[in-house]
Formats: structure tokens, sequence, C-alpha cells
């Protein structure tokens, strides 16, 4: 027959100390950290503004660069898409996704023949510090256009609307039409590139062997 032994009250309170902190202390995430907290728009936001045609370069379907000044460079993160990855080797994407490149020869197509650009910020910059808006060319959402194209998977359902309710529908509203895409999802691409570039880096390997 066993026999209870009372336990010190020393060792009782620590106990209950323990489970207080782990009720009350938030689990640490992945997310959490400088890196995902969204800083305000320094620049003009909510409304449109427009663009020197001559002054933006398209780096791929989903991200162009305006010249403001030869010292004042804006990326921007453009709204309600997300198109087929371009191969970027310093953000880990050692090679291009199928339909990647003629998303951004859509983009340089689009955007090269626009006589008239304007740029819609959000109130806030991505996790990255890059501009978050639609570009509108001449009068038409450049977001929509490259969905039409099905050359982007739309990103509203996941991101919410940025502040634009009318640009998010109109682009989610062109998902629909498009149908299936045919590539794999953007996100899911870039992950598994982000494991290839760790191992070819762990092997000492470039991406053109």
């Amino acid at each position: 027959m066993r026999v209870a032994v009372p336990l010190p009250v020393a060792v009782l309170t620590l106990l209950a100390v323990s489970v207080a902190h782990a009720q009350t202390t938030p689990p640490t995430t992945e997310r959490s950290g400088t890196r995902t907290e969204r800083r305000a728009q320094p620049r003009v936001q909510g409304q449109r503004v427009a663009v020197d045609p001559a002054k933006l370069d398209v780096d791929d379907g989903d991200t162009a660069i305006v010249h403001w000044t030869p010292a004042d460079a804006e990326t921007v993160r453009i709204l309600g898409i997300d198109t087929p990855e371009t191969r970027h080797v310093p953000h880990d994407i050692p090679y291009a996704q199928m339909f990647g490149p003629e998303a951004r020869a859509f983009a340089q197509g689009a955007f090269g023949t626009a006589t008239k650009i304007e740029l819609e910020r959000a109130s806030t910059l991505d996790p990255y510090g890059r501009t978050l808006g639609y570009f509108i060319l001449n009068g038409r959402n450049y977001s929509v256009l490259v969905v039409r194209a099905r050359l982007a998977e739309e990103s509203v359902t996941r991101y919410g609307d940025n502040g634009f309710p009318q640009e998010a529908a109109e682009v989610t509203a062109a998902a629909k039409e498009a149908g299936p895409l045919p590539f794999e999802s953007p996100g899911e691409y870039r992950r598994r590139m982000r494991d290839v570039s760790r191992w070819m880096k762990s092997k000492g390997l470039s991406p053109d062997e």
C-alpha cells in the first residue's frame, strides 16, 4: 500500500508558477519578429498618383520599380495578384517557375504600351518594406488584366482587399472567370525552391551546375 507524501510548499509554489506562465505566455511562431511587422506608407496613399511611363521598370509579373529621381526608387509589390516566379538567386529562387518568364513579358508589354500609368498605394508597406499598390494602365487595373491572361493567381482571398474593396472585387471576379491556372501556386513554388536552395548551398553548388 502506497502512502501519499505531501510535497513541500516550495515545490507546490514552483509548480503553480510554471503552470501560470505556460498559460499566459503566447506561443512563438515563425511569423513573429520585425520582418512581419508592417510599417506605415510614408508616401501619398489612398489616391491615384501619376507615374511617368519612362521612369518605370518591370521586375517580374507582380513587381515594378518607379524611379522618381536617380536617388529615389520605389519598389511596388502589386496588390491582388501572385504571378509565377522568375529566377532570383539572391531570394533563394535558383530556377524560374513555369510561366514565370511569360508573366514578366506580359507585364513588360502592358506597362511598355501604356500611355497613362497611375499608382494607388495602400496605407502600409509589405514585410520587406516595399510599397503595396495597384497600377492603373490607361484606366484599366493591371492586376485584372494579368489575371484574365491566366498568368497570375489572385491573392485577395488570402490577404484581403488592403483598403481597396472595388479593385479587389474586380480581381476576384476576373479570377473566377479565368478558371483553373496552368501553373503551381507561386507560394508553394517559393517554399520548394527555398528547400532546393538550402540543399544546393550545403553542397557548395550553384544554380548553373
